[in-house]
């Protein structure tokens, strides 16, 4: 029997969405409802006149005019915007939302895609990070799914199929490749280029997650999505370097018993399984060959040089609006070191600084939340 599903993609012309295109092409029976951008016009239409969504949203007007002039002799309709972006989530037909864009923009899709009663394969870990109450609780309330698509995220989560009850649970391993820069020293990373930071050892990701990943912000994020998505404490999470990328990620229970999940280097497999879950599909090209890995590495992570992830335990920990400022100030940071404005050393120091002048916001709202992220970027571009 053919698996039938339908669904909508925010971010399909990014790193997420494209190989989430590739797993519809492997499998006819995935429908593509909707899919949005923010302002790639080629590969929207491209993607558009392949897989014949009823809604494509570039979220850039400009963007959007040219992509309608475009697809003029089809009867996709082309729309932009905030607006366009939450079409796109609720899009009447699609049963399941993958969310590829990276930061913040996500969040409001996301509740939207909740309310809508869309299950929602979660690949934008600022959703939880900024609003993990929010979500959460909206998610159990709507009885939908969130499944993760972080190969990390995806990787706890097999391994919690077999979990009866939730005290079960001891402890998250959480593993990081370490980065492009593991096992230097600050002084060592003191004249560190972009082009130097983006190239990441295991993974081919998105310049902003590559940053983040040879900054370890990105494993303080996974941290802090982990406890919302699996409902556990901060102290429960427990990050481990393993350069190979081969365990994705483990679960240790109460009986100390572990188990892993294991898989090459390949982010199809938790996109198609968020996407097709409970069913395990076939998949070509992502075998383990064990005999390439002779050896599997495990090492605390360097927390002193890589600071970044102190700081996100913090925030975890501290809870309220604290996250969203670690995740603000970070956005704005990268943004600044891509563009040779500050120096890589500096990426964790902007960070810190906006968490030690932050306003205590416990509860925020979204809109607090959203006002926040406004107002934190806003400062450190000003500063910079």
């Amino acid at each position: 029997m053919e698996f039938q599903h339908k669904i909508s993609i925010i971010g399909s012309t990014g790193s997420i969405g494209t190989q989430t295109l590739d797993i519809v092409r492997a499998y006819p029976g995935i429908r593509v409802e909707a899919i949005s951008a923010y302002s790639n016009v080629e590969l929207l239409e491209k993607q558009a006149r392949e897989f014949l969504p009823k809604t494509v949203c570039a979220v850039d007007e400009a963007a959007a005019k040219d992509l309608a002039i475009r697809l003029a002799d089809t009867d996709i309709r082309v729309l932009s915007g905030k607006e366009g972006l939450v079409a796109t989530a609720t899009a009447e037909k699609a049963q399941t939302v993958v969310t590829a864009v990276v930061g913040i923009s996500g969040l409001e899709p996301t509740i939207a895609a909740i309310r809508a009663g869309k299950n929602i394969a979660l690949a934008n870990k600022e959703t939880l990070v900024t609003g993990g109450h929010l979500v959460t609780a909206l998610a159990k309330e709507q009885g939908v799914s969130l499944l993760p698509v972080d190969s990390e995220h995806s990787a706890i989560f097999q391994s919690l199929q077999g979990c009866r009850e939730h005290d079960e649970i001891k402890k998250i391993l959480l593993t990081a490749s370490g980065g492009p820069f593991f096992g230097k020293k600050r002084e060592e990373l003191a004249d560190v280029t972009p082009e130097q930071a983006l190239k990441h050892p295991n993974w081919d990701m998105g310049a902003k997650v590559t940053i983040d990943s040879s900054t370890l912000v990105n494993k303080g994020l996974e941290v802090m999505e982990a406890k919302w998505l699996f409902g556990v404490e901060m102290s429960q999470i427990e990050v481990l370097v393993h350069r190979q990328s081969v365990v994705h990620s483990m679960v240790e229970y109460r009986d100390n018993g572990i188990i892993a999940q294991l898989g090459a280097p390949d982010m199809r497999l938790p996109i198609q399984y968020a996407i097709t879950y409970p069913h395990r599909l076939p998949m070509k090209g992502n075998v383990l060959d064990f005999t390439k890995y002779p050896a599997l590495t495990f090492e605390q992570p360097d927390t002193e040089t890589f600071y970044a992830l102190k700081l996100a335990y913090q925030a975890g920990e501290q809870g309220g609006i604290l996250p969203c400022v670690f995740n603000a100030a970070d956005e704005a940071a990268v943004a600044l070191f891509l563009k040779k404005k500050i120096r890589y050393l500096e990426i964790a120091e902007v960070i810190e600084r906006a968490m030690s002048d932050a306003k205590k916001i416990e509860n925020p709202t979204l809109e607090e939340i959203l006002e926040t992220d406004a107002q934190i970027k806003q400062e450190i571009l000003k500063r910079f």
